[in-house]
């Protein structure tokens, strides 16, 4: 079985409905790292030399690779990526080897069979 890795970063407050709608999507789980910063075209604006920026999470999914479209796709619809910029995006990477998924390996047969 083949994986791809899933790295999003978003808003924190989507972070919930992008997983949500990851795993009704086909994902098994993820990993959340959070307070990240970043910026895109547009720099932050400052208040007296606050930042005005919003907190941002990094979520990382493994997924198999047949499911990988599907589960960014609608990563992308919950989070709203395409319809307001700056909100936050997603991209996958494909993964060489994985270790310690084995247990998921017959839960994610059953879906990739059932999507191809």
């Amino acid at each position: 079985m083949h994986f791809k890795l899933v790295v999003v970063m978003v808003n924190d407050d989507k972070t919930d409905a992008v997983v949500q709608a990851a795993r009704e999507a086909g994902a098994t789980g993820a990993t959340i790292l959070n307070q990240a910063r970043g910026e895109g075209i547009n720099v932050s604006r400052t208040f007296f030399g606050l930042s005005l920026e919003t907190h941002r999470d990094v979520i990382l999914f493994l997924v198999e690779e047949h499911l990988s479209r599907k589960i960014l796709e609608s990563i992308s619809e919950a989070g709203m990526f395409e319809e307001r910029p700056g909100t936050g995006i997603a991209f996958q990477i494909d993964v060489e080897d994985a270790v310690g998924v084995s247990h998921q390996v017959s839960e994610l047969s059953h879906l990739v069979e059932e999507e191809v």
